[in-house]
C-alpha cells in the first residue's frame, strides 16, 4: 500500500507556497503522494469569504519543491473544462514533474454552486455524458498524436497537442464516485483507478470493511485483468485501522481530515500530521 495526504484548493492552501510546504514536509515524512481538491466555490454558503486557489498552479509548487511524490487532483470535474485546455495543463505538470503526475476525475459537486452558479448544466446525467466523453479525448490528447472527433459534447478538427506527457500512453486516471452507486465505479473499472466515499463515511471517516469489501469485489467482476488502483481514506492514528482494507485489496490510503471543523484548510494541523508519517506497518 502506498499513502497519500489530501488537502482542498481553500483555506490556508489557496497558497501555493503553503501546499509546497505540505508537499515538502510529506516527501521528506515518508508519503507517496500529495492530491488537491479542484474547486471553484465548493459549498458558497460554508466557503464564503475563504480564498481559492487554482489546483494546477498549487501543484505546480509542488512539483518544483519535490521530485519524488506522486501529485494530482481528487477530483477534477472534467465537464466544467474544455478539454483541450486541460490536456495542456495535466501535460506540462507531468512534464515539469517528470512524469509524476494522476489525474482524478469525477462528476464534481456541489453541482448547484459550482456549475449553477456560472450558468452551466446541472443535469447530472448530462455532465456524465461530457465527462465520459472528456476523458476519451484527454486520452487521445497525451498521446501527442492527431486528433479529430465529432462527438455530441465536443468537436475537434486534426488538433495535435505537443507536448505528449512523458508518461506514456497518458498519466494514470482515478474516477471519484459515491459508493454504492454502481456507475462511477464502472466509470472507474473502464481506467486506472477508483478513489470512492461512501454514503455511510463521508469525507475524513474510515470506510466500513464490509462496505469496502462490496465495493472492491464489484470492481474486480468489471475490471478484469492488469493493473489497477483502489484507493481509500480517512482520518487514520494506526496502521491497525487500515490493515484490515489493505488485505482487502486497497492500494493506497488517503490520509483526509474531516469536514466537520476547520483542521482540513489549516497548514498547522495538516503539516502535524504529515511529520507524524503514513499509517504504515
Amino acid at each position: 500500500m502506498r499513502y497519500s495526504i489530501n488537502i482542498p484548493n481553500f483555506g490556508d492552501f489557496a497558497d501555493a507556497r503553503n501546499v509546497a510546504r505540505v508537499a515538502v514536509a510529506a516527501e521528506e515524512a515518508g508519503w507517496d503522494g500529495l492530491f488537491v481538491w479542484d474547486h471553484v466555490v465548493h459549498d458558497k454558503r460554508m466557503r464564503a469569504g475563504q480564498p481559492f486557489g487554482d489546483p494546477w498552479l498549487l501543484l505546480t509548487a509542488a512539483a518544483l519543491a519535490t521530485t519524488r511524490i506522486r501529485l494530482g487532483t481528487l477530483v477534477t470535474p472534467v465537464a466544467r473544462r474544455r478539454p483541450e485546455q486541460l490536456a495542456r495543463q495535466v501535460a506540462t505538470l507531468d512534464g515539469l514533474s517528470g512524469g509524476r503526475v494522476v489525474f482524478g476525475a469525477g462528476l464534481g459537486g456541489p453541482i448547484g454552486d459550482e456549475f449553477g452558479s456560472f450558468g452551466e448544466p446541472t443535469d447530472p446525467v448530462l455532465l456524465a455524458a461530457r465527462l465520459d466523453e472528456g476523458l476519451a479525448l484527454l486520452a487521445r490528447y497525451w498521446t501527442g498524436e492527431s486528433v479529430s472527433h465529432n462527438g455530441i459534447h465536443y468537436r475537434v478538427d486534426d488538433v495535435t497537442l505537443l507536448p505528449a506527457t512523458v508518461q506514456q500512453p497518458r498519466p494514470p486516471i482515478w474516477i471519484g464516485g459515491f459508493w454504492p452507486a454502481r456507475p462511477p465505479m464502472r466509470r472507474a473499472a473502464r481506467w486506472d483507478g477508483a478513489v470512492p466515499l461512501f454514503e455511510t463515511a463521508r469525507h475524513g471517516q474510515i470506510p466500513p470493511v464490509d462496505q469496502a469489501r462490496d465495493l472492491i469485489s464489484y470492481l474486480r467482476r468489471h475490471r478484469g485483468d492488469g493493473p489497477f488502483e483502489i484507493v481509500l481514506g480517512g482520518q487514520t492514528t494506526s496502521h491497525e485501522q487500515v490493515a484490515p482494507l489493505a488485505e482487502l485489496g486497497a492500494t493506497w490510503w488517503d490520509e483526509r481530515f474531516p469536514m466537520s471543523g476547520d483542521d482540513f484548510h489549516r497548514l498547522t494541523p495538516v503539516l502535524r500530521r504529515i511529520e507524524q508519517g503514513p499509517p504504515a506497518a
